[in-house]
């Protein structure tokens, strides 16, 4: 009995056994997966009760490392330089110790801004390409001495990029990612998504979670002042609703914030991401560019999040505490569980969405688990070429 629909190469069939077996497992679990490799669909799966292949949602954190295609755009157009002191493009910036903090320190959690402090942002002040927003963190002290920690800049970091980029386009973040990334690839992943298919949109929802999820959670000790002021940080209540943070708001869907803000497809985010592979068919940057951005720049323990983590320049890297790919592979998770990635050892390309949001947050155990088994369908491919 098929379960999923879609395509799936000869080679990846045992991907698509591994997701059917999930769904089985759970039958309120939903989830749309999309595997290229070398450009070329080798897995495109859709299944459960709520999610379609032409289903569109949010996928919180997923949206920096799209984000992150535009920072490569412009390093490979030579408008940004990772090792250039961000007060060379956004000269506000440099002061009260942050004079020497360099782009790609800013890009790695590295600089002390993960929040404003004294204070939170007005709900307008983040949402409208937080100009104003990235005004007030430019005159802030820095919460850290500048690279003796890093920490997850959980919603600031948006709000940073998209002053680098608007500092050196004169243009927003989205308006050069709609019209240079995602336009001429036609590809399903919106940073300001269009009223017209909000009928393909499906609501995220909150977790479903087992008896002992919930013991865990309960169990689980209070955040610390960083981390609570982090994640408190905007004057809108951090729900699903259609008033909060989430892309559940229609606002928060049409204006596409940066870090949080991104709506779209699993096909969608594994088409863009197969642009910044060595293979790629129309490069966003050269391979020089997104080797670069995926060095580890941060390394242990996040000052924030209170977990192992390690970064490039934006990009979340594999790591023990999430292997999901190769050495040299560049992506990022978001909350509800989703993972988008590309993994230059094997060109594949992966974008992965579940339903409802998966507990505790950050990328599903699934994700990782279907990552890892589609990379060994390519390994194996290749060796008995």
């Amino acid at each position: 009995m098929t379960i999923a629909t879609g395509h799936v190469a000869d080679e990846f069939e045992p991907v698509r056994q591994l997701f059917e077996d999930f769904l089985v497992a759970e039958p309120e679990y939903s989830a749309q997966l999309a595997v290229l490799r070398n450009g070329e669909t080798a897995v495109e799966l859709a299944g459960g009760p709520t999610l379609a292949a032409d289903s569109l949602t949010g996928v919180y954190s997923v949206s920096k490392g799209v984000s992150a295609l535009v920072i490569a755009y412009l390093i490979e157009r030579g408008m940004l330089a990772l090792d250039r002191r961000v007060a060379h493009y956004w000269p506000e910036f440099g002061t009260a110790g942050k004079e020497n903090v360099t782009v790609g320190d800013l890009l790695s959690h590295r600089a002390g801004l993960a929040a404003l402090n004294p204070g939170t942002f007005a709900f307008d002040e983040f949402l409208e390409h937080s100009e104003q927003g990235a005004a007030r963190l430019a005159t802030q002290p820095p919460l850290w001495l500048p690279g003796s920690a890093f920490g997850y800049h959980a919603l600031t970091i948006g709000i940073l990029m998209e002053e680098l980029v608007r500092r050196v386009t004169g243009r927003t973040l989205q308006d050069v990612y709609d019209t240079e990334i995602r336009g001429p690839r036609d590809a399903e992943f919106y940073l300001g998504f269009p009223e017209n298919l909000d009928d393909r949109y499906v609501p995220l929802s909150p977790p479903v979670l087992t008896e002992q999820q919930q013991r865990e959670a309960a169990a689980r000790p209070p955040m610390d002042a960083l981390a609570q002021t982090v994640f408190t940080n905007v004057d809108a209540p951090d729900d699903l609703s259609d008033h909060g943070i989430s892309t559940n708001n229609p606002r928060v869907r049409r204006v596409g914030p940066a870090a949080i803000g991104g709506v779209g497809s699993a096909r969608g985010l594994a088409r863009l991401y197969a642009d910044a592979l060595p293979s790629a068919g129309r490069p966003i940057a050269s391979e020089a560019v997104f080797r670069d951005m995926a060095i580890q720049r941060s390394w242990g323990h996040d000052r924030v999040l209170d977990v192992t983590n390690s970064f490039g320049a934006v990009f979340l890297l594999p790591q023990p505490r999430m292997p999901y790919a190769g050495l040299g592979a560049f992506g990022h998770d978001g909350a509800a569980g989703a993972l988008a990635f590309a993994d230059p050892s094997t060109g594949i390309s992966f974008g992965y969405i579940p339903w409802p949001r998966q507990h505790p947050g950050g990328a599903d155990h699934r994700s990782v688990a279907l990552a890892r088994l589609a990379r060994e369908c390519a390994l194996a491919d290749e060796a008995s070429a």
